[in-house]
């Protein structure tokens, strides 16, 4: 019996059919790739749109207002959204973070949280919910997502200086609007809040000191990302990537830190602690320092493609598994069908683009163009 094969729909970019195996692979929450890399980890994309356009994500020239955005038709309902997550949780999923495009534009999103904070991991524990945002509309939306159930937020800020921020934005959007949602969230309760600055040589790499500064001994966690060879449309070049060596550096120059062990595994950033007790940072060293050994995450689009890298060229496309198609008679496929399918995809699992990054020639790389990190989140 050949395996059961839904046709692909339309789509955002061209996606490998999730297909259902002969035999079903149950979940017993413990899913291992091909290098032995558990699942623990699921970014779930709302929403491919962004009130922002920061030049290393969503540039202006291309996301412009021509630009040809998912039709909501397309996207994952809220009840789809948790039900792949819930096959998910099954396999050992113990960590779900809600991102975009912006997700606090997808309306009602405070539904979808508190869908999600329902469900529990195989051993009967709450899941770590959690959500990025550009913190424009979290003052207004703070309390309601964490009555919702949703546990923390990360902030995405690039700059405290105003008009570097307005700049990399592109919107002409204030720093003091971000400042105060990320006060709101820690009034509701979002926390500890973690704020995100990718860090792009010669555009906000003097800023490094200021925001260390300004969040040192106020309870949130600020983490310095370096810039990323992510999708085709940021113009990424090596020569504008800040290494978080040097940052690290740069701090410790002037406020001392002592390097603190991992928060978890397979966690992406390197932390380090301030010597006197006053909070920590962290760095997130994604083109310097390849962290693809223990990466246990998945990310899923917001129209239901499953990708299992951050660089990927394509996903596999889990809606029609999900929806069927009803004018072709197709039913949906049974949770079991749903899981196995997941399954199947992680077991072939054998991504490591980072660690791969340095010993391939430029015209190497993937052959394909890469996903758009604001299409699938970062």
């Amino acid at each position: 019996m050949a395996e059961r094969v839904i046709p692909l729909v339309d789509q955002r970019f061209a996606a490998l059919a999730a297909g259902v195996p002969e035999r079903a692979i149950p979940a017993t929450g413990l899913l291992l790739d091909q290098l032995r890399r558990p699942l623990r980890d699921l970014r779930i994309s709302v929403t491919d749109r962004c009130n922002f356009r920061c030049n290393y994500c969503m540039p202006k020239e291309v996301f412009d207002k021509d630009h040809a955005f998912l039709p909501h038709s397309a996207l994952l309902t809220f009840e789809e959204i948790t039900r792949v997550a819930r096959q998910f949780v099954a396999h050992g999923v113990r960590k779900i973070r809600l991102t975009g495009g912006e997700p606090l534009l997808r309306k009602n999103i405070e539904a979808l949280v508190e869908q999600l904070a329902r469900l529990r991991t195989v051993d009967g524990q709450p899941l770590d919910l959690t959500l990025t945002t550009n913190g424009s509309l979290l003052a207004r939306k703070a309390r309601a997502l964490k009555a919702a159930g949703l546990q923390r937020v990360t902030v995405s800020l690039d700059a405290l200086d105003d008009a570097i921020f307005r700049r990399m934005n592109d919107v002409d959007f204030p720093v003091a609007d971000v400042l105060n949602g990320i006060a709101a969230a820690q009034d509701a309760g979002l926390g500890p809040v973690k704020i995100n600055m990718v860090v792009k040589r010669g555009t906000n790499d003097h800023e490094i000191l200021p925001m260390a500064r300004h969040f040192k001994g106020t309870g949130l966690v600020l983490r310095f990302i370096e810039f990323m060879d992510v999708g085709a449309t940021n113009r990424w070049r090596m020569d504008e990537v800040a290494p978080s060596a040097e940052v690290v550096e740069r701090i410790h120059r002037e406020l001392p830190l002592v390097q603190l062990d991992p928060s978890a595994p397979g966690e992406t950033a390197e932390r380090w602690g301030y010597a006197d007790g006053a909070g920590e940072i962290g760095v997130i060293s994604s083109v310097t320092q390849a962290f693809c050994g223990d990466c246990n995450r998945a990310r899923l689009s917001t129209e239901g493609q499953l990708y299992l890298c951050l660089f990927a060229s394509r996903g596999h496309d889990l809606r029609p598994l999900v929806r069927g198609d009803a004018a072709r008679g197709i039913a949906p496929a049974s949770d079991a069908e749903l899981a196995s399918a997941i399954a199947q995809i992680w077991h072939g699992r054998a991504d490591r683009y980072s660690q791969l990054r340095a010993s391939m020639a430029p015209d190497e790389d993937h052959g394909e163009r890469r996903v758009e990190m604001s299409y699938i989140g970062g």
